[in-house]
């Protein structure tokens, strides 16, 4: 495999002379930028490539991490993880001649092999990572978070703040729940 300026680029020149149904497999253990602010990331795992009649299939199983921020006490930690890829890759031009090949049919969201026969899977490795990264991304099962009140990190230690103090703000709502009565089945 062939890294160039920090992406997973492979040269299948010779994969894409070959007859359908031939495969190549590969491992990748790198540290390379895997976002647009440029935070390097290492990337540990295996990629298969099958020779298809329109292309090459491509599945990986990948194992990285990203910077994220605790949704629960903001600290920033390194969250591992890990993808599974499954793509076919369509040539731009025809290895035999260099002509331009016609995709007929073919979506926006397909991946393609460069003119100079370089499949190059960052982008595809990028948008999996970032679809399978967690919503609420929590550093640790025991994090306690930040205290609502002060704005505390309760992982570095207790607050002064009432655990059940009422903002203010609510207080007219208090009476409502003594108020309500109970519902008739």
């Amino acid at each position: 495999m062939k890294v160039v300026r920090g992406g997973m680029l492979f040269n299948v020149s010779q994969l894409l002379k070959e007859p359908t149904g031939f495969a190549r497999a590969y491992t990748d253990d790198e540290v390379r930028p895997l976002n647009e602010a440029g935070h390097e990331v290492r990337i540990v795992g295996e990629v298969q490539m099958l020779r298809t009649d329109k292309g090459i299939w491509v599945e990986a199983k990948l194992i990285g991490g990203m910077t994220c921020s605790c949704s629960l006490c903001l600290m920033e930690f390194d969250q591992p993880i890990e993808v599974h890829i499954q793509e076919e890759f369509l040539p731009q031009v025809d290895i035999n001649t260099g002509a331009r090949v016609n995709h007929a049919g073919e979506q926006d969201e397909d991946f393609y092999i460069s003119r100079n026969h370089i499949l190059d899977l960052t982008d595809a490795a990028r948008q999996y990572f970032d679809i399978n990264a967690p919503m609420r991304p929590v550093c640790t099962e025991q994090c306690k978070g930040i205290c609502l009140v002060c704005g505390v990190n309760r992982n570095e230690g207790e607050c002064a703040c009432q655990e059940n103090q009422i903002d203010p703000r609510w207080s007219a709502l208090v009476g409502l729940t003594a108020a309500r009565t109970p519902d008739a089945n």
